[in-house]
């Protein structure tokens, strides 16, 4: 049986998979990013075929796969780009690149039939034509799933905001959530960001959580406590996370968990190395900037000692 085997096998073929999957994120996604802006600029009309107009998507069923990587402005295609680089050279490593060019289109497949059924949705809520006609996409949703990821992995590592403000991974997708709620009564043309953005991490912890298959252990999913649904939120906030995450657990999740739900003890532990993995891999890299920093101090001070 899987859980049956020594804890020191997975440790032995980690560096050999790290060794296979390690280098810089895909720079195919990252064209297309940059490619979709340049069409729209030579091609104005093509934005009918590539992103979700919910009230043509019933004929272009293929914009709501299409639309997560088309940016329709020049920042959300610059900063899609880095956002992808930056996430990317922490998480693919860890994951290697076919489960992170998986994720990718998960995510983004999903959240664009999301989009498209809160659209409807508001549509019929509000009676809001603009619903129907205003062109959806961008790869946003996922880049907010690529914060649950660092969320599982690097939990605190330190993202930088604005200036010298500095927040951890583990409270990102909390504070872009509240940070989307309160743009959308600030500027309520960004209404139409929100839903992609919920959906984003919502949709990556549902597969980061019960889905994925670990490398290491050959299981699926991270059952560790901290990478539960209310772990995403403040501890003031439990009384009312607990509740809302056994219902969807019941409704959602409850199914897609085979024989691992009755794991032992052990197994948690066991599922909880792959984010040691990555921050060992987190460990390595500012271990050498933190090496470029002290010698150069150091040879200083030797040069002024002569």
């Amino acid at each position: 049986m899987m859980e049956s085997q020594p804890l020191q096998e997975p440790t032995a073929t980690a560096p050999a998979a790290g060794e296979e999957t390690a280098g810089a994120p895909p720079a195919g996604l990252v064209v297309l990013l940059i490619g979709g802006y340049v069409l729209l600029q030579l091609l104005p009309s093509s934005l009918n075929y590539l992103a979700i107009i919910p009230s043509k998507t019933i004929p272009y069923v293929w914009t709501v796969f299409t639309a997560g990587y088309i940016e329709q402005v020049l920042p959300g295609a610059i900063g899609s780009s880095l956002g992808l680089l930056f996430c990317g050279k922490d998480i693919e490593p860890v994951w290697g690149r076919k489960e992170f060019l998986k994720f990718v289109i998960l995510v983004n497949s999903i959240c664009g039939i999301l989009a498209f059924c809160f659209a409807i949705g508001l549509y019929y809520v509000t009676g809001k034509e603009s619903f129907l006609v205003t062109p959806l996409s961008g790869f946003h949703g996922c880049l907010a799933g690529f914060l649950v990821a660092l969320k599982q992995l690097l939990p605190n590592l330190e993202l930088p905001m604005c200036f010298f403000w500095k927040i951890k991974a583990k409270w990102m997708p909390f504070f872009v959530v509240c940070f989307s709620s309160i743009m959308a009564f600030i500027v309520p043309d960004s209404i139409n960001f929100l839903p992609t953005l919920v959906s984003g991490m919502y949709v990556s912890w549902l597969y980061l959580r019960y889905f994925q298959r670990n490398p290491l252990t050959g299981l699926r999913g991270d059952p560790s406590d901290d990478f539960s649904f209310p772990s995403l939120f403040p501890a003031a906030m439990r009384p009312v996370t607990d509740p809302v995450a056994n219902l969807f657990d019941r409704m959602l999740c409850a199914r897609s968990r085979p024989s691992e739900v009755a794991l032992p003890v052990s197994d948690p532990t066991k599922a909880s190395r792959r984010r040691e993995r990555g921050e060992r891999v987190l460990e390595e890299r500012l271990a050498g900037d933190h090496a470029a920093d002290t010698e150069a101090p150091a040879r200083g001070h030797g040069t002024a000692e002569d």
